[in-house]
């Protein structure tokens, strides 16, 4: 792939911090990505994080379907969402790219930013959406924009659809890797770094599926437990940034250091909080037998080699956390409706599918299942470039 079509770095002038947009591509003249923010972002990484999201609309691709796949962009923030100049930052970061939200950008949540808090900013930045760019490409854009505000309604025990999907997508990942394995549920156990909105569901879905989560991390370190943690108690005492109030633990929970999850004693190991989780440094600490991406970029690409050279399968992130993504455009563009169980078994069949054919392709072609994601998305990009012009 070429480099990006726009990269650009914005400077606060108020307190001299730094925001940053990458467009890697267009179709039909709009990109898709979300908004970060986190302490450090820098513009290579929002530079990966965009190409990463063009790889995740091709993938998606379905001739058959309603929804077109768009380019990939993303932002960035280097902020702690957790400063109380957080919001205010966000909001003249919003207003500077306005003009690129209108035209061509559509953006949501990511890494450190509600959906909620993305919504309340882009309106006291002026914008009429964040995602106003892809209305012009709708059928029929109130009767669009009505049914994604219902599914962002929708509940489910207590968790927003729009948060669910995304861990129903990564759930149904790791549970497609199993099961080519032969690998049974009950007794398969599970560590996850985040119990923020991706980390928080699909802890929900890998559990209600028969998995025992032995440990989560946050900011203030891991919980464990190596007869199971209770995830539902573990949610229902989570703050917004996903730190889960100690007070509810119970007398087996042990509390561990922060890094702690990554040696876990454990099958399947969850990245689903920052990129660059695991490094050549720490890798060697895995004990576990596939790596999920949950989050952008969580292993880097050294560690990725030497996993793989002891037998540690990397399901990469492109792949893993693309049902999000996918969800929104599937309920804007029509493919299912303002419903959970809609959404998600489409999500679980869209996610299972794509995993099939990773996985299938990395065994034929005697490669890791990111190369052989890449492989597919080299072999979609000419029918997307035919069908709708090429990505400029």
């Amino acid at each position: 792939m070429a480099s990006p079509l726009l990269s650009l770095t914005w400077t606060d002038h108020v307190t001299g911090r730094q925001g940053f947009l990458v467009v890697d591509r267009l179709v039909r003249g709009v990109a898709s990505g979300g908004l970060r923010m986190r302490p450090g972002c820098t513009l290579d990484e929002v530079t990966g994080l965009a190409r990463g999201m063009t790889m995740k609309e091709a993938l998606h691709y379905d001739p058959d379907s309603r929804y077109v796949p768009l380019g990939g962009a993303k932002g960035g923030i280097d902020c702690d969402p957790r400063d109380p100049e957080a919001y205010p930052l966000l909001v003249r970061y919003l207003r500077a790219m306005r003009p690129h939200i209108e035209s061509f950008w559509t953006t949501g949540e990511d890494l450190g930013l509600s959906q909620d808090l993305v919504d309340r900013a882009a309106a006291e930045a002026g914008l009429v959406s964040s995602i106003q760019a892809v209305y012009p490409l709708l059928e029929d854009e109130g009767e669009a924009r009505r049914r994604l505000g219902d599914a962002f309604a929708v509940e489910v025990d207590g968790i927003g659809l729009d948060e669910l999907v995304g861990g129903c997508g990564v759930a149904e990942a790791a549970l497609t890797a199993l099961d080519r394995a032969g690998a049974p549920h009950a007794g398969t156990r599970v560590a996850l770094q985040g119990l923020g909105t991706m980390g928080g569901a699909t802890a929900r879905f890998l559990s209600r599926a028969g998995l025992t989560v032995v440990a989560v991390a946050d900011i203030k370190g891991t919980l464990a437990n190596p007869a199971g943690l209770d995830v539902e108690a573990l949610l229902a005492a989570r703050d917004p940034h996903g730190t889960v109030d100690r007070s509810v633990l119970r007398p087996g929970d042990r509390e561990l250091p922060g890094e702690a999850w990554l040696s876990a004693d454990t099958d399947v190991l969850v990245p689903a909080a920052v990129s660059y989780a695991i490094d050549a440094g720490n890798q060697d600490r895995i004990t576990a037998r596939w790596v999920v991406e949950a989050a952008n970029m969580p292993v880097r690409p050294e560690a990725e080699r030497l996993l793989a050279a002891r037998g540690v399968t990397v399901l990469p992130d492109v792949v893993v956390n693309s049902g999000t993504n996918a969800w929104w455009w599937w309920t804007l563009f029509g493919d299912i409706g303002a419903d959970a169980e809609e959404a998600f078994a489409h999500t679980r069949r869209s996610m299972r599918s794509l995993v099939e054919r990773m996985l299938a392709r990395a065994q034929a072609d005697g490669t890791t299942p990111r190369a052989a994601a890449h492989a597919l998305v080299a072999d979609r990009l000419p029918v997307i470039a035919e069908r709708f012009g090429w990505y400029r």
